[in-house]
């Protein structure tokens, strides 16, 4: 969550798993037209050529796979939607993923991890939000920012979301706040410092027979300034806007039961590139 921002996303949970998401590639085969008149032993000697051609084709592939850097592209130049061949981090620090690369990819990694666990209902109870900021932010911003979010999750925003002074749903109800990245892209990187906005999907509201507030979705581009700090990225400031929004599909809106049941069937996510 921003500062200033009084709406937060997705349940963090301390045994998920790492996931990696690869998208479709387009389809390069495309129908054409035949020729009438081709003789079938013309036709033969045509199809024989054609595999010929895609085995020389695919061997000069895997060579090149294969040979010096100088005539591959580099990792940097490829585009940032791209699935990578490295590994997700397998350490965690309270739950939240840690230890990242310290590359433009480490970066992403941590901004997407780092808007999960901020989007989390744990940031709508004291300590635990108290925790995230210590962890997440480098020092003298999770100074600063600890009063500001004091007061941004006052008492009477809480009473608003359907909340006790606790950060607790009322008996029979679910409390959601989840957010989902859908991707990501480094804006600006050195060693030191980098700029990672991070597209998603969030839910938040209550899901509940008695609920005013039922849950509903928006999408949210997350900016996160990141600093190189004792051996891993840390927060120094983040911002976030609206969108962009796809257009709403036809699907029907599920029942309170339905949504408080899927929050606690499906758990959710930590990401990495």
């Amino acid at each position: 969550m921003s500062h200033g921002d009084e709406q937060g996303y997705s349940d963090y949970g301390d045994d998920t798993g790492h996931t990696r998401t690869r998208l479709p590639d387009h389809d390069p085969y495309g129908g054409a037209p035949r020729r009438p008149g081709r003789s079938p032993s013309r036709g033969l000697i045509t199809v024989v050529g054609v595999v010929v051609l895609l085995i020389a084709a695919i061997a000069f592939a895997n060579r090149g796979d294969h040979s010096s850097g100088n005539t591959s592209t580099p990792k940097s130049s490829r585009p940032h939607t791209s699935p990578t061949g490295t590994h997700p981090v397998q350490t965690k620090t309270n739950g939240i993923p840690s230890n990242f690369a310290h590359t433009g990819q480490g970066a992403q990694s941590a901004a997407s991890n780092y808007a999960v666990a901020l989007g989390s209902t744990a940031m709508f109870k004291k300590d635990s939000r108290d925790t995230l900021l210590q962890l997440l932010y480098v020092p003298d911003a999770a100074e600063r920012l600890q009063g500001e979010m004091d007061q941004a999750y006052s008492a009477d925003f809480l009473s608003k979301m359907g909340l006790d002074a606790g950060g607790n749903a009322p008996k029979g109800s679910t409390f959601v706040s989840r957010v989902s990245p859908v991707g990501a892209t480094v804006q600006q990187y050195s060693d030191s410092d980098a700029k990672v906005a991070v597209w998603c999907v969030g839910l938040i509201g209550m899901a509940g027979n008695s609920s005013t507030d039922p849950v509903t979705s928006s999408w949210k581009t997350w900016t996160f300034d990141l600093r190189w700090s004792d051996g891993d990225w840390k927060i120094a400031d983040d911002t976030q806007k609206d969108g962009p929004s796809p257009v709403p599909g036809d699907d029907p809106a599920a029942t309170s039961d339905e949504i408080s049941k899927a929050i606690e069937e499906y758990g959710g996510f930590t990401y990495a590139r």
